[in-house]
């Protein structure tokens, strides 16, 4: 199995080990991803820079995405590793070349993310060149891919063991042949996760009207998750924001055929709604590429049945 150790500002992981929170964005200045074709479930170790030098814990991808610096913001807040849009910026100018914060950021979603105690940070990774800038990718089969994953899963298990959390590592997940062996960890994924796989889903357009305009697009529930509904993308559309309101207050809908369903109240309440109307009965505008990230006909059902105002 592969695994990637990926080099981490300092201060960015003391804010995200002091709040402990269920998924984090590593970011990078550059909109390049630091790897490219990684199954969901990729082991990511955090190995803090100097002087420290050690592997302090890690998390597991979710997906890499490319946002505006606002928008990362908006999606992420404090799982940013810092408290405010301005301190975000501001370590932003400092790890670039021209001292400006970048329009768009790098975002490396993790789910999941786990932080060992100081005496139980893993020094001196074999393996490691002083001129690795952003990580490596390792291999369990390898010596040195063995070692670390070895030392890393002694201290999982303890870690898990005492914070009475789940086994993270034997979660079975969909094997990618680039990477070998099939990946373990199947992440239980946050809102701010969905957001992205939903958004990127979509090709960051309205499945309803096709509206191209990213800050108007939210990532809906089609389930919501009060209601028992999941952080999954097959329970999600994206959606413009005044459509994302009238689905969750059931005044529009999508059958499981894909089809557009208009209720009557809004006219009847409102005499009006007549930019709605036309799309009644239409097929929606934009559907996943991949048919494993569309939209799951039972959840469809379920809004269809229970929560449209027909």
């Amino acid at each position: 199995m592969k695994f990637w150790v990926g080099v981490t500002d300092n201060n960015w992981y003391k804010f995200l080990a002091n709040s402990n929170p269920d998924e984090v964005n590593f970011w990078q200045p550059s909109a390049t991803p630091p790897f490219t074709g990684a199954p969901m479930g990729l082991p990511f170790l955090f190995k803090l820079k100097r002087p420290y030098n050690h592997i302090a814990g890690g998390g597991f991808f979710v997906t890499y995405s490319s946002l505006p610096l606002h928008l990362a913001w908006e999606v992420f807040g404090t799982k940013n590793g810092c408290a405010s849009l301005d301190d975000l910026s501001n370590m932003i100018k400092n790890l670039t070349s021209n001292n400006r914060s970048e329009n768009k950021i790098g975002c490396t979603v993790l789910a999941n993310p786990f932080f060992f105690d100081p005496t139980t940070w893993i020094p001196d990774p074999p393996g490691w060149a002083s001129s690795i800038v952003r990580g490596k990718m390792y291999n369990t089969n390898d010596g040195d891919g063995a070692a670390i994953w070895n030392n890393v899963n002694a201290r999982s298990k303890s870690f898990q063991t005492e914070n009475n959390q789940i086994d993270r590592l034997n979660i079975v997940a969909e094997p990618i042949d680039k990477y070998g062996s099939p990946i373990t960890v199947r992440p239980r994924l946050g809102q701010s996760s969905f957001r992205v796989l939903v958004t990127d889903a979509y090709q960051r357009r309205c499945a309803i009207t096709g509206e191209r305009t990213l800050m108007t697009l939210e990532a809906a529930h089609i389930v919501p998750y009060a209601e028992d509904g999941i952080h999954d993308v097959r329970n999600g559309l994206l959606l413009r924001a005044d459509f994302h309101r009238l689905f969750d207050a059931g005044l529009v809908s999508v059958t499981p055929e894909l089809k557009i369903k208009i209720s009557k109240r809004i006219k009847e309440e409102w005499f009006n709604g007549q930019a709605y109307y036309r799309l009644d009965d239409k097929p929606l505008s934009v559907v996943p590429v991949h048919s494993s990230m569309r939209p799951d006909p039972e959840c469809l059902d379920w809004h269809y049945r229970n929560k449209f105002q027909a």
